[in-house]
C-alpha cells in the first residue's frame, strides 16, 4: 500500500491543491472509482518488463531512489509515475503490474497495470529492445484479468463494475522514438510521411480502444504524446541548440495528438457511445511545454538534460546500473534520457485530476468520477 502523502501542495501559477492523506482500509470506501486499469509504455510501467526478456528494464538502482525504501520497482523514474499519483488522488491503493498477478494471490479488483516499456500502438514498435507488450497484447492480457474478475462476481455486478472503473491509456511515444524516428531499424519513415503515419497510429489505436469499450469499460482518459523533441535523447541525437527543442519531432507528436482530440470528440458524440461512455483527452503535451517554457514557476531549474545518464544532455546513454544521479532531483524535469522525474509526474497527475479543459478535455477526472 502506498504510504506517500500529498498534503498541502502549491503549484504556482496553476492551482493550490489540498488533499487529505490516503491510507488504511477506509480509503477503499472513499475511492472515486472502484478500480483503475492502465495501458501504456515506460512512462507508466510499474514492473511488467521486470518479467520479460527485454533491454527496456529499470529494475536496478538508481531507479526508484525516491520510492518507498529507495528500491527499484521497474518504474522508469526516481519515484512515482503519473498513474501512481492519479491512483492516490482518486483514493485507490497501489495497483499491481499484470505480470505480478498471473500466478494468483494478488488483489486485482482495485485495478491492474498492463503498461510495458518499449511497447507501442503498433506491434513491431520497440522490437529491437526485446520482449514487450504492444497495445494489442495489453488488451489481450486484460481479457485474462476479466476472466478472473468474472469468477468473483455476478454478470450484472461485473457490468456495473466495468462501467464505473477508470481506464488510463498512455501510448504512442514509442511508435515515434522506437520506430518512426529510427529509420535504420524500421521502414515506417520510408513508407509513410508524418501525417500518414499519424493516421496509421490512430487507426490501430481506435481498434484496440473499441475492444476495451466492447469489454464493458465506459470511462476513459487518453493521454497525448509528449513533446518528444524536448527529451534529452532527441536533443542529443539531433544536435539541438541550447535552449531549443527539435521542432520537427514535436510537430509529429502534435499530428497524432490533434487526431486523438478529434477521436475523443467523435466518440463523445457518436450515437453508439455518446451518453453511456465518456472519453477524455489528457493534454500532457501542452502541460509539458508550459513547464519547459516557464520552469521556475514550477520549481524546476534544469530542463534539457537528465538527472541520470551519460553524454550530451545526459541523453546519449540512459541511466546505467549503479550510476550516481544528480542530488537535487526535484529541480530536474527529466530523470533520464527519456523519462521525467516524479516531481514532473505529480504536476501532470494533478492537472488530470482537477485541471481546466486545456489540461483535460472535455472534463477532468474529478468531474468524471461524478458521472
Amino acid at each position: 500500500m502506498m504510504s506517500f502523502t500529498i498534503q498541502s501542495l502549491v503549484l504556482v501559477p496553476v492551482f493550490v491543491v489540498v488533499v487529505l492523506a490516503v491510507g488504511g482500509e477506509n480509503s477503499m470506501e472513499l475511492a472515486m472509482f472502484p478500480a483503475m486499469f492502465v495501458f501504456g509504455d515506460s512512462l507508466v510501467d510499474n514492473g511488467n518488463n521486470n518479467h520479460l526478456n527485454s533491454l527496456a528494464r529499470s529494475n536496478y538502482s538508481p531507479y526508484g531512489i525516491d520510492y518507498d525504501g529507495s528500491q527499484p520497482t521497474g518504474r522508469f523514474t526516481n519515484g512515482r509515475t503519473i498513474v501512481d499519483f492519479i491512483g492516490e488522488l482518486l483514493g485507490l491503493p497501489e495497483i499491481p503490474a499484470f505480470m505480478d498477478t498471473v500466478d494468483g494471490g494478488v488483489d486485482i479488483l482495485r485495478g491492474v497495470n498492463y503498461a510495458s516499456a518499449a511497447g507501442g500502438i503498433l506491434e513491431e514498435t520497440g522490437r529491437h529492445l526485446g520482449e514487450r507488450f504492444s497495445m494489442g497484447r495489453q488488451v489481450e492480457n486484460f481479457e485474462k484479468t476479466l476472466m478472473e474478475i468474472s469468477r468473483s462476481m455476478s454478470r450484472e455486478s461485473v457490468k456495473e463494475y466495468m462501467a464505473k472503473s477508470l481506464v488510463v491509456v498512455s501510448l504512442g511515444n514509442n511508435d515515434y522514438i522506437n520506430n518512426y524516428l529510427k529509420p535504420s531499424l524500421f521502414l515506417t519513415a520510408s513508407i509513410y510521411d508524418p501525417s500518414s503515419f499519424a493516421d496509421l497510429l490512430l487507426s490501430n489505436f481506435t481498434t484496440h480502444l473499441l475492444e476495451l469499450y466492447g469489454n464493458g469499460f465506459r470511462k476513459f482518459v487518453l493521454a497525448g504524446v509528449g513533446p518528444l523533441g524536448c527529451i534529452p535523447d532527441q536533443l542529443a541525437a539531433r544536435g539541438a541548440l541550447p535552449g531549443q527543442c527539435v521542432e520537427a519531432v514535436n510537430e509529429m507528436a502534435e499530428l497524432f495528438n490533434n487526431r486523438l482530440i478529434s477521436l475523443v470528440d467523435r466518440l463523445n458524440s457518436d450515437n453508439k457511445t455518446a451518453g453511456e461512455a465518456i472519453f477524455v483527452y489528457g493534454n500532457t503535451y501542452g502541460s509539458a511545454v508550459e513547464i519547459l517554457t516557464n520552469p521556475l514557476d514550477y520549481g524546476f531549474q534544469v530542463t534539457d538534460r537528465g538527472c541520470c545518464g551519460v553524454g550530451r544532455n545526459r541523453g546519449e546513454i540512459t541511466c546505467l546500473p549503479l550510476a550516481v544521479p544528480c542530488v537535487f532531483r526535484d529541480r530536474h524535469v527529466f530523470w533520464d534520457a527519456f523519462h521525467p522525474t516524479q516531481a514532473f509526474n505529480l504536476i501532470i497527475a494533478l492537472r488530470a485530476f482537477n485541471g481546466s479543459k486545456s489540461d483535460c478535455y472535455p472534463i477532468n477526472l474529478s468531474q468524471m468520477s461524478r458521472l
